[in-house]
């Protein structure tokens, strides 16, 4: 028996989902989210739960097109997890199956949704769970992060991140060539890099000191120059900024 999360930004869709998912004889639980952000906040909860728990979840039925994160980035995001939940796409747009398959869909359903058609897509679904082997959980290496860049796992050296910026559970890493979001908290992310240089100079940012090309001061104000984008720096934490800005320059 799956249980499964539908996600899908028009409430219609939506309800029409999970009224076809609830029908199926192999699905025991179905429940509904607007929009990436809430099912985020849901799969989390099935996580901590555990595969066996209350909470937990084996299949996401999600649509691509939604406000903020789209479908198709909570997919990627999804990839990072140590065991996430299997990932249908139900969308009325056929452009994207191939992006689907990479980020290793199950299925792809195209709306309006047939009972038929759904009822594969539980069937694969049913079936790879089953048969799902144990994922291993990997020591992480201290140099690099990974990260999930159209369906395809990368590591991004930490060295080359100049600052980092606090979304809730989730952060984004900044680089020269671009930025990743992961799931992985600020406050992580600046226990275990402050041995590396990052120090936190804001609620919602984190820098790396080697990036910081200039520190300014304007009428009370303190920010920084990291690779061109300024940042602000709270009252708390200026004065430490320059004290370790200040050792660095003089050792």
């Amino acid at each position: 028996m799956l249980r499964a999360l539908a996600v899908d930004d028009e409430q219609p869709s939506l309800e029409e989902l999970l009224y076809l998912l609830n029908a199926d004889p192999r699905v025991s639980s179905a429940e509904g989210a607007s929009d990436a952000t809430e099912a985020l906040r849901r799969i989390n909860r099935a996580l901590e739960s555990g595969p066996d728990g209350p909470e937990a979840i084996d299949v996401v039925f999600l649509d691509i097109h939604m406000p903020g994160l789209d479908g198709l980035d909570l997919a990627r995001l999804l990839t990072g997890f140590a065991q996430p939940p299997l990932v249908v796409f139900v969308t009325a747009h056929e452009g994207f199956a191939v992006q689907a398959f990479d980020l290793k869909a199950v299925d792809y359903v195209l709306k309006p949704v047939r009972r038929e058609r759904l009822a594969e897509a539980v069937r694969r679904a049913s079936q790879l769970r089953d048969t799902a082997p144990l994922i291993p959980v990997h020591e992480p290496d201290p140099d690099h992060i990974s990260v999930e860049l159209g369906g395809v796992t990368r590591f991004v050296a930490v060295e080359d991140i100049t600052h980092v910026e606090a979304h809730g559970d989730y952060a984004r890493l900044h680089t020269a060539q671009g930025s990743h979001l992961v799931r992985i908290p600020l406050s992580t992310l600046e226990e275990r890099w402050r041995s590396r240089g990052f120090v936190r100079i804001h609620r919602r940012h984190l820098v790396a000191l080697r990036h910081i090309g200039e520190l300014r001061l304007d009428a009370g104000t303190v920010s920084v120059l990291v690779d061109s984008v300024e940042l602000q720096v709270s009252r708390r934490h200026a004065r430490e900024l320059r004290d370790l800005l200040l050792r660095r320059t003089t050792s």
